[in-house]
């Protein structure tokens, strides 16, 4: 892989560009399972860059300066609560603004590689709501009020930062006297987080993919904890403060372990795997694969990685955390899951949430060796002990809620993160209607556009493009997707077919692979402008597994006419088959179908058994 240069297929594009539809995939999941993305070294250099300057050294500078601290003597700032707290602030609004996840060309954006405000701040773009019953909330665009309480917002979260703490809140100088810990610099104004947190609730009702995207359900319960728990319980406060943000991290560890515990998660680690730039040569990439390039099956090695490291350990090392009034003990726990989320750093994943994962490293070390559980921070110290019963409580609502009934909660609620039970998609177009995407009121062109103004030529950039379909592929909803396409579609081969995690986010600015930013109401939105002809935009979506059943629920949407079929498919059944379906596409039930020019209806259990 070159510094400057992609790594393309070996392939001659005209002719490749003229092959089967499964043809093409099984050249391109090949090649992902090699390369990667194929990305040139020097856009991992920029995120680097960005993540560890822009990001880690500038918070960290704005966080200890308008604290009256040195961002350079770490040993006077990495335990201050300030300095957490308004890194928590400075991430929800790098998150908010579009530089932080779902940034740059790994995730669709290549000219320009922003989002997030480019579109956000925009009047006519397309606003999702979370829930249709919440009043005052119709409507699929954004109007000059959904602009101006979003840049409220972030106006609010520069605000809190900038300003100097306060003293004498729920008896912190004491307890951090107790500590050993200069108490001089206080905690973070309660009142200033009160704007920040009402006008992301209120955003967050309105359109759900800022809410997503500033990664409310990640930062809310700790701005709420900032906000009311040292103002609430006294001498108390501050310490049930630390306990409920330890109880928040310790949720989502513990939340995202357990929902990796499926088909679907084995399927995740090798194309991660494969993807990784600090991988060195191809043998590893190859090891994560049954008998590559016949069997790209997840190896034994890949399911050990994946229900060992990935799994058991994700969820150990955080009950350790939580319970261990060992320091050692905490101390091994701690770094490990620091190194976790540095693993995950480094193999720059495609919604690319890098800040994220350096600020959960840094909450590890903050939280657990700072106000270590033999000093007063224990789960079992909250005062009063139900408060602790409580606040578990709130964060599991979504968790459960979401694993049970998926079409209700984001998977990012749901903490499945990385767990690869998504609700996705597939686009197809039929030749030249794609372009009627650029009749879409946004703040980027098409895809394949961008990348041909970043200097891509054209051939390349659409097998560019589309190696996110042979990454797509690798995964357990790509083997049922593509089987759908193939069973509906029988001009399949001369259409165009993309990710509709990239595709969202030309279209809406953001994505962090949640298929409901890219569901029948984004679908509609889309068609009041680009207007297709019947037939012309075809998109097999599917839904998240739910906890309880073996099946995933699926919807075959015709932009113009809306959904014309539904129907399943068992998890099991389309993980055992190969990512270019040599035997046919895996067997799936449409439960419903209506009638269209060339798709077939009815049973297709025998199709591919």
């Amino acid at each position: 892989m070159g510094f400057k240069d992609p790594v393309f297929p070996a392939v001659e594009p005209e002719e490749f560009l003229q092959r089967p539809l499964m043809e093409r995939i099984r050249v391109l999941s090949t090649q992902w399972a090699e390369f990667g993305f194929g990305t040139p070294y020097m856009i991992h250099v920029i995120y680097v860059v960005k993540l560890f300057v822009f990001y880690g050294l500038g918070g960290v500078a704005l966080a200890t300066l308008t604290s009256g601290m040195q961002p350079f003597a770490l040993g006077e700032w990495w335990n201050q609560p300030i300095v957490y707290q308004k890194l928590v602030l400075w991430t929800v609004l790098l998150e908010a603004i579009g530089v932080a996840g779902s940034w740059g060309p790994l995730a669709g954006k290549a000219k320009p590689m922003t989002g997030g405000i480019l579109f956000w701040a925009r009047p006519g773009t397309i606003r999702l709501r979370p829930w249709k019953w919440v009043p005052g909330t119709n409507g699929d665009r954004r109007t000059p009020f959904d602009v101006v309480v979003y840049l409220a917002m972030l106006v609010s979260l520069l605000v809190a930062i900038a300003l100097p703490g306060v003293r004498g809140l729920g008896g912190f100088d004491g307890a951090m006297a107790a500590l050993g810990i200069d108490a001089s610099h206080g905690l973070m104004r309660p009142e200033l987080l009160i704007a920040p947190v009402a006008l992301l609730i209120l955003i967050g009702l309105r359109d759900k993919t800022i809410f997503l995207a500033a990664r409310g359900e990640q930062y809310l319960p700790p701005m709420l904890a900032f906000a009311i728990l040292p103002l609430l319980f006294g001498e108390h406060g501050f310490v049930n403060m630390i306990i409920a943000l330890k109880l928040v991290i310790g949720v989502v560890w513990v939340g995202a372990g357990l929902s990796k515990c499926n088909h679907h998660f084995t399927m995740v680690i090798p194309p991660m795997v494969s993807n990784s730039p600090l991988v060195p040569g191809s043998w590893f990439k190859k090891l994560q694969y049954k008998d590559f390039p016949q069997d790209m099956r997840p190896s034994g090695f890949a399911r050990f990685m994946a229900h060992g490291p990935g799994v058991v350990v994700e969820i150990i090392a955080p009950l350790i955390l939580l319970f261990s009034t060992n320091r050692t003990v905490t101390v091994v726990a701690a770094v490990f899951m620091c190194l976790y989320h540095l693993f995950i750093i480094s193999t720059f994943p495609l919604a690319v949430p890098l800040e994220w994962n350096l600020l959960f490293g840094y909450t590890a070390i903050f939280l657990f060796i700072g106000f270590p559980a033999d000093s007063g921070y224990a789960l079992w110290d909250m005062n009063p002990a139900w408060l602790t019963i409580v606040i578990t409580a709130g964060l599991a609502f979504f968790p459960i809620l979401g694993n049970f009934r998926p079409d209700k909660v984001s998977f990012l609620p749901s903490m499945r993160q990385y767990a690869g039970n998504w609700a996705t998609a597939l686009w197809t177009f039929t030749p030249g209607a794609e372009e009627k995407l650029n009749r879409v009121t946004r703040s980027a062109p098409n895809q394949i556009d961008q990348f041909i103004a970043a200097g891509y030529p054209p051939l390349w950039a659409e097998i560019t493009l589309q190696m996110t379909i042979g990454w797509r592929s690798l995964h357990s909803q790509g083997r049922g997707l593509f089987s759908v396409l193939l069973a509906t579609l029988p001009d399949i081969d001369s259409r165009t077919v993309r990710e509709a995690e990239f595709l969202c986010n030309s279209i809406l600015g953001f994505n962090f692979g949640d298929g409901h930013l890219h569901d029948v109401d984004m679908i509609r939105a889309v068609q009041d402008e680009a207007r297709f002809e019947p037939g012309e935009c075809v998109i097999v979506w599917v839904e998240s597994q739910p906890v309880h059943k073996k099946t995933q629920a699926y919807k075959v949407i015709d932009a113009a006419l809306g959904v014309v079929e539904e129907g399943t498919w068992n998890v099991h059944e389309v993980t055992e088959t190969q990512p270019w379906l040599p035997d046919g596409p895996a067997p799936h039930t449409p439960t419903w179908s209506k009638m269209r020019t060339g798709t077939p209806s009815g049973d297709r259990r025998a199709v591919g058994a």
